[in-house]
């Protein structure tokens, strides 16, 4: 079988300056995140789907982004994919005292606890003496559900946060009730707040049932385009939905919901 060194040389022969592919050569850094971000959605996609057998495939899709990252990086003299290899290893053993050292922790909260104190020891070291914030280091980039949850996740650690579901129902009444006056009131800005601050409030709901905001909302989009086709096949073509009433199409709606669910 092939090494992680042959997928090393590999990629050092894609960027071969003479004999490489000229794709390959012709990428940054800056070029290449879409694809990474388009390999770990179909890593997560392929789990969800219990594919078992595609995932290596996808994995091994996801590692090639990392090592042509740090090929570039070793190209210009910043770092190697060893680099990588040695930080994340350095930085796992860090934050596992637990494991690799004499700390001890109870349960699964109080690792968690003791994981987050042990980031945000990290997160000053970088500040320079300076304060660090709870939510500095919390990517821009992230897919908006997941970085919300992620920022709730954060901000409850400290205590903020409500002590459990009937609070945060009652802020989704709130919101919706918000929204409901903006949206008698016309104004297009405060609309839209509003609309954030209700997907906000179901983020905070899905958190405290333990649920992944962005997962669950793939999965129900995933329902729905799988339902949909159902739909467009009971009328022919999706253009064929388009002359039907709209008592018809939520009987072929309904007829989907059961024809998927018998599938599953």
């Amino acid at each position: 079988m092939y090494t992680i060194d042959d997928l090393l040389e590999v990629m050092a022969r894609l960027r071969d300056p003479e004999s490489g592919c000229p794709w390959d050569l012709a990428q940054t850094p800056k070029s290449i995140v879409p694809h990474t971000l388009e390999e770990a959605y179909e890593v997560a996609e392929t789990i969800e789907r219990g594919e078992r057998a595609a995932l290596c495939d996808e994995l091994g899709d996801l590692l090639f982004q990392i090592v042509f990252y740090a090929r570039i990086a070793e190209e210009e003299g910043e770092f190697a994919f060893g680099d990588v290899v040695d930080a994340i290893c350095r930085k796992l053993i860090r934050r596992h005292p637990h494991v690799f050292a004499d700390e001890q922790v109870t349960d699964v909260a109080d690792q968690t606890r003791q994981w987050e104190a042990h980031k945000q020891k990290e997160r000053a070291a970088k500040q320079d003496g300076r304060p660090a914030g709870l939510l500095d280091d919390i990517s821009l980039a992230l897919p908006a559900l997941s970085r919300a949850q992620k920022i709730q996740r954060r901000a409850a650690h400290v205590g903020f946060d409500w002590p459990d579901t009937s609070g945060v129902k009652a802020k989704l009444a709130e919101e919706l009730a918000e929204l409901d006056q903006a949206v008698e009131a016309g104004r297009r800005e405060d609309i839209e707040a509003e609309v954030g601050d209700l997907l906000f409030t179901c983020v905070n709901l899905a958190r405290h049932l333990e649920v992944d905001a962005e997962a669950a909302l793939r999965g129900a989009t995933r329902r729905f385009a799988h339902r949909f086709a159902h739909m467009e096949a009971a009328a022919g073509s999706g253009e064929g939905l388009a002359g039907l009433d709209a008592e018809t199409l939520e009987r072929l709606w309904q007829a989907a919901k059961r024809g998927v669910a018998e599938e599953g």
